[in-house]
């Protein structure tokens, strides 16, 4: 105990090293060795740890993996569409091309080779505006692919996300632009706002149902018989504020739903404030496309600008009807009792028609005929990417448009 603290593990360690007396008797020689055997086991577990430390040292800086090589997560609308690392182009189980990564996101791929793609698919589910015609001009080459998809046994349908027409209305707008199509083939988020209100048993709540938007909506509200109030019987209503003056709403209304209006007015806006904010009423959008094509001339504002009115004044959220919503598609899948995975969507935007396809299970291709360019599919900006993009539908029977 005399010999400072540092020094007794060397001084013992130098008396173990020293031979045992002559004269020392068994018992104390056998002592020795255990604590001779003792300090050689204490003396290679240190020089192992010691090892070890030194390697840990030398191997830590290749051992920090670097961002870029980290599989990025493709993110749209909401849900993980799955982990894609980066790689060049591949191909798919139909043989089709695909496209490579983009700073983690999939570069969607033209198809060059469509018979493999339309053998995958029994159901193409196309959109109107910009894919089928461009304001009242149908898109050249369209009326042929529809006719050669139809004769290789192909089910074909349209949906659309303008609900200024109805079912009714739209087979007319079909037949002016001489393609046959029949009126259980059509879509229109005008339906779609009807076949939700039906599936909801509305109309046996007594309620009525106040209408920004055009004749599409009133056409298939009544159909279902559903009372409406609204709509294009408020066109040109003015607003007359005077002091104490306060708009009286109809108390049984029971829902509002807002399409696309091209007599959107403050009166409608308050309206449906106090229907939502007062009443209770449930906010219905058919849509909330930002731009439109009313011309082919240029792109106009969309619904989204009119279900943003109402959205900002009440601070709620709309139930959306049309596309991406699952609704329309629910009601094919069950009609046809076709495998999603055999089901095709084909549109020309990117947050409406392919988030409708893939958020539903179904192959997603873009066309460029409408109001989405390569540029903006690409950007880094933009997470929707489809799988694979053509220049129009046309391009399905290059042959023919050859």
């Amino acid at each position: 105990s005399a010999i400072p603290h540092p020094f007794r593990w060397l001084s013992l360690s130098f008396c173990l090293l020293l031979p045992p007396r002559t004269s020392a008797s068994p018992v104390c020689r056998l002592c020795l060795l255990v604590c001779r055997m003792k300090f050689s086991a204490s003396f290679l577990i240190l020089l192992l740890a010691s090892v070890c430390l030194t390697q840990a040292i030398n191997l830590r800086p290749s051992s920090i993996t670097d961002a870029s090589a980290i599989p990025h997560t493709h993110i749209s609308g909401g849900g993980i569409l799955g982990r894609r690392p980066a790689a060049p182009a591949v191909m798919d189980t139909s043989g089709i091309e695909q496209g490579g990564q983009q700073g983690g996101l999939l570069t969607p791929a033209k198809l060059t080779r469509p018979q493999e793609w339309l053998d995958s698919v029994d159901v193409i589910i196309f959109d109107c505006d910009g894919v089928i015609w461009r304001g009242d001009s149908v898109i050249p080459g369209v009326p042929e692919t529809l006719e050669r998809l139809r004769a290789l046994g192909k089910k074909v349908f349209f949906v659309t996300n303008n609900s200024t027409k109805s079912r009714k209305g739209y087979k007319k707008k079909f037949d002016s632009l001489g393609l046959d199509v029949k009126p259980e083939e059509i879509f229109s988020s005008s339906f779609a706002a009807a076949a939700y209100l039906e599936q909801k048993k509305f109309k046996e709540t007594g309620k009525k149902v106040y209408v920004i938007g055009e004749v599409g909506i009133e056409e298939e509200l009544d159909l279902i018989g559903v009372p409406w109030v609204g709509g294009t019987k408020d066109a040109g209503k003015v607003v007359e504020l005077k002091p104490g003056y306060a708009m009286p709403v109809d108390e049984d209304v029971g829902a509002v739903v807002v399409g696309f209006d091209r007599h959107f007015n403050y009166h409608k806006i308050q309206y449906a404030q106090l229907c939502i904010a007062e009443l209770g009423a449930e906010f219905i959008a058919t849509n909330l496309d930002a731009v439109t094509h009313l011309t082919d001339a240029q792109e106009w504002a969309g619904n989204g600008s009119m279900v943003g009115a109402i959205k900002g004044c009440t601070k709620r959220e709309p139930t959306v009807v049309g596309k991406p919503s699952a609704l329309m598609i629910d009601y094919l899948a069950e009609k046809l009792g076709v495998p999603r995975q055999r089901m095709a969507m084909v549109g020309d935007r990117l947050d409406t028609d392919i988030l409708f396809g893939q958020r539903n299970g179904l192959k997603s291709l873009l066309t460029l005929s409408g109001v989405t360019t390569l540029d903006k599919v690409n950007s880094p900006q933009n997470s929707i990417r489809p799988e694979h993009y053509v220049d129009s539908i046309a391009d399905f029977f290059p042959q023919s448009t050859a």
